[in-house]
């Protein structure tokens, strides 16, 4: 059996969520599979797995109708795209579309790194669900990363093909840190600074904590920044990185208190998973998706209230009480794993290609 993936949604210079996710979905699947993915700038391969690739248009060209003309070529048994957005006129192999989450439906601002005219689809295409069922029953089998998302698109209709979790996971070969060495008093945010990420609250729950500093990483523009800068209080120590390296992040992680994220909605919550398999504590906002990614390890507070994050942070300055939570984030991580996402790939894979052999979709 043959699958192509889709790696056209890899950035050139960093991973976001989506380009990490399927970066690492090829990675894992090569392992036990014959892989191969497709590219739409050979910049990407910097950020991706040595596996054989094509090179073809952009998923954001008008090409993309027409796509299928060039893989059908490939002979793929099966096409697997981390997005719902991929062509499918006149395909010749069986697809699976993902769709990780449902936050623009409720929080319709589209990422600023997309084109002026695709911003203005972008919110278009949120304001009804309709768009959203048309795209993905096109697919045999529609993926999610989450059970909370899965619930949702049930909730909501939102496809009639049967819908999969290939589930998301923390990089591989993490070594987790010594609970007993400690942590400095710092925090870590790890995200984007779209309005529905609430980080305006954590900026806000500094000033219950003047010994703390809190650390953004993530590239900000300018004019956020002012924004945000305006709700620091005296006092208060914040941090603007705009932007680190893997290894920068990491570093930071190793030496934290807690990772914190008081988001008001997220397909999956990476960085808490990618904290807790390095034994940092995580603090976040009290959401279902938030839930099922940190169990019983991860501290959850009301996102709207700025002393409940200050409080959570003091809790975690006894030593024992942070070296258990530590322990319990690392078993908790451990639950999530790529090798696993593989597999899921590959069972979703095989049930497609069983069914197209009896000229069936899968059920």
């Amino acid at each position: 059996m043959k699958i192509v993936i889709d790696a056209r949604f890899t950035r050139t210079d960093h991973h976001d969520g989506i380009s990490r996710y399927g970066a690492s979905l090829i990675a894992a699947t090569a392992k036990v599979a014959d892989v191969s993915m497709l590219i739409s700038d050979v910049r990407q391969l910097a950020l991706l797995p040595d596996v054989p690739y094509t090179l073809i248009s952009s998923p954001l060209s008008p090409l993309e109708l027409f796509v299928a003309r060039k893989i059908n070529p490939l002979g793929a048994d099966v096409v697997v795209c981390p997005m719902q957005t991929m062509g499918t006129w006149g395909r010749r192999y069986g697809l699976v579309l993902t769709l990780h989450d449902l936050i623009y439906y409720e929080h319709p601002a589209p990422p600023g790194f997309l084109p002026a005219p695709v911003r203005v689809l972008w919110r278009l295409y949120h304001k009804a669900f309709w768009p959203q069922r048309l795209l993905l029953n096109r697919a045999d089998i529609v993926a999610t990363i989450s059970r909370t998302t899965e619930a949702l698109m049930a909730k909501y209709r939102l496809t009639r093909r049967p819908v999969r979790i290939i589930s998301n996971a923390p990089q591989p070969g993490q070594e987790p840190r010594d609970p007993a060495a400690g942590a400095d008093h710092t925090l870590v945010y790890m995200g984007s600074f779209m309005p529905y990420k609430n980080v305006e609250t954590l900026v806000a729950g500094m000033s219950g904590l003047p010994d703390f500093t809190l650390h953004l990483l993530s590239r900000i523009t300018p004019e956020r920044r002012a924004e945000l800068e305006a709700v620091v209080a005296a006092g208060a120590r914040v941090v603007f990185h705009n932007g680190v390296t893997d290894d920068e992040y990491a570093v930071l992680l190793r030496r934290a208190t807690a990772l914190v994220s008081l988001s008001r909605a997220e397909g999956y919550g990476l960085p808490l998973v990618e904290a807790m398999a390095l034994g940092t504590p995580v603090i976040a906002s009290d959401i279902p998706i938030f839930r099922e990614v940190g169990g019983d390890a991860a501290s959850y507070v009301d996102p709207d209230s700025a002393a409940e994050f200050s409080a959570a942070a003091q809790k975690l300055r006894d030593a024992d009480h942070w070296q258990d939570v530590s322990r319990r984030s690392v078993a908790r991580a451990a639950e999530f794993s790529w090798d696993e996402s593989a597999r899921q790939l590959i069972e979703v894979a095989h049930d497609i290609v069983a069914a197209r052999s009896r000229g069936r979709r899968p059920r």
